[in-house]
């Protein structure tokens, strides 16, 4: 896929994004400014983590309303994939893209950590080189990565396959104490209905080199360079 990255002021996760696209697929994405309006030609759109427009008012909600989410909105709608990561799926939400909000951490605190979380389903381009039930390793870095949405809508994503990745313990269990931020049902990441758009709130991107830490986020990539 040809991948563009969508750089805010305030976001600071677009170089590490660049990284783990190019890593898999040979190909340096393109840097696209927020006022920028076309984005054509591109498969896949990113909007990356950080903490655009300082995190002012709801985080992401400045962001959504830049003049490149009118075209993100027609990208998608054109059958283009979106990739949302930390403050990149808070903007998507903002946005409308996915449902749901991304609340306060539980515990009132930002959250810089590693995380585990597991794979709820093999079958989209974005998790195609995983396993379903398989554990990876993850980094957690914001403030605002709770979670949120009405008992309808949760039951919604659950019945129609839309959870993409939730919080788990090193041995897949799905425990409370698992979402260290307090989501709803452990949820870390979700899809849209036609499986095209993927909020994900953990850092997947920092992991891709073992100098690093780890490889258990690039399979995620992997399977949009394929």
């Amino acid at each position: 896929m040809k991948a563009g990255i969508i750089v805010f002021p305030g976001i600071n996760r677009e170089r590490d994004m660049a990284i783990a696209l190019e890593r898999s697929s040979g190909r340096a994405p393109r840097m696209v400014w927020h006022t920028e309006t076309d984005l054509d030609g591109l498969d896949l759109v990113v909007i990356p983590g950080g903490f655009s427009y300082g995190d002012y008012l709801r985080c992401g909600a400045m962001a959504a309303q830049s003049p490149v989410m009118g075209a993100v909105r027609r990208h998608v709608a054109r059958g283009g994939y979106l990739l949302g990561a930390c403050n990149g799926f808070q903007i998507i939400v903002e946005a409308g893209l996915l449902p749901g909000a991304l609340l306060r951490n539980a515990s009132l605190r930002f959250l810089a950590m590693d995380c585990h979380l597991r794979v709820e389903r093999s079958d989209t381009a974005f998790a195609n080189h995983y396993q379903r039930g398989q554990v990876v390793c993850a980094v957690l870095a914001h403030g605002e990565g709770n979670y949120f949405a009405d008992d309808a809508t949760l039951d919604r994503l659950e019945a129609d396959g839309l959870v993409a990745f939730r919080y788990a313990t090193p041995a897949g269990e799905i425990t409370a104490g698992a979402a260290l931020n307090g989501s709803a049902r452990n949820i870390a990441g979700i899809y849209s209905a036609d499986l095209r758009v993927l909020g994900l709130m953990p850092h997947l991107e920092n992991l891709v080199d073992p100098l690093t830490g780890g490889t258990d986020g690039k399979p995620l990539f992997d399977a949009l360079a394929a």
